[in-house]
């Protein structure tokens, strides 16, 4: 088969690779200023110090996996794909059994129950749409947006802005919410209602059939 005049231009196109520029002298640059700031604040607190490198490191684990709130609940309808949302119901599990110790510890010395149990109603849904609107809008939630402030989307910086706009909204009206819903709704703490066995192994449960479900779908769709 002989070669078109097309054929002939692509073979003969030569193929420059792009020289990435390194990023090293950034790296650097950056760990000064994390490890100076941290000793900083050391010298006034070292509480403020231990707190400054959690927030550095839990921002560094959610830009290089990723992980988003938004994404976890978006991506199953959009694309199809469960990854987060999986991430998501792993770190519950996770979040679960720490906390299910920590409570369990605490009540057996004689304590309070660690945490606030927060009254569920019609109010815990009207604030999952507007929120799960506003987030998707946006393009992600708290992490997510603070993640992405940290790589430079400079539309981001107007999600915060209204972020804290509506935060301060809702601090000036949470005494109207208290009085007309939070107070009348019921306060469910599942040790109490279940039981200790049954709230830990159910929640369990209900985060693994989820899991499970998620992963059904995604290959469901992958089909």
């Amino acid at each position: 088969m002989s070669e078109t005049p097309v054929t002939s231009m692509i073979k003969k196109r030569p193929h420059t690779a792009i020289k990435k520029k390194s990023q090293i002298g950034y790296v650097i640059a950056a760990l000064v200023v994390v490890v100076g700031v941290g000793m900083f604040l050391a010298q006034h607190k070292i509480v403020l110090s231990i707190i400054w490198f959690i927030g550095i490191t839990l921002g560094v684990v959610l830009q290089k996996s990723r992980f988003c709130f938004t994404a976890s609940l978006r991506d199953p309808i959009l694309t199809g794909s469960t990854t987060l949302t999986r991430a998501t119901l792993i770190a519950f599990a996770v979040a679960t059994v720490g906390f299910a110790a920590l409570q369990f510890t605490t009540i057996l010395k004689g304590g309070p129950i660690t945490g606030l149990v927060a009254p569920v109603g019609i109010h815990t849904a009207i604030g999952a749409v507007i929120f799960g609107i506003g987030m998707v809008i946006s393009g992600g939630c708290a992490s997510g947006t603070l993640m992405r402030i940290g790589e430079g989307f400079t539309m981001q910086w107007i999600s915060i802005t209204t972020f804290i706009l509506g935060s301060v909204l809702g601090a000036m009206h949470f005494g109207w919410w208290t009085e007309n819903f939070f107070n009348a709704a019921p306060k469910i703490y599942l040790p109490q209602t279940l039981g200790w066995a049954g709230g830990f192994f159910g929640q369990l449960a209900v985060l693994g059939l989820l899991y499970v479900i998620a992963t059904w779908y995604e290959y469901r769709n992958a089909k």
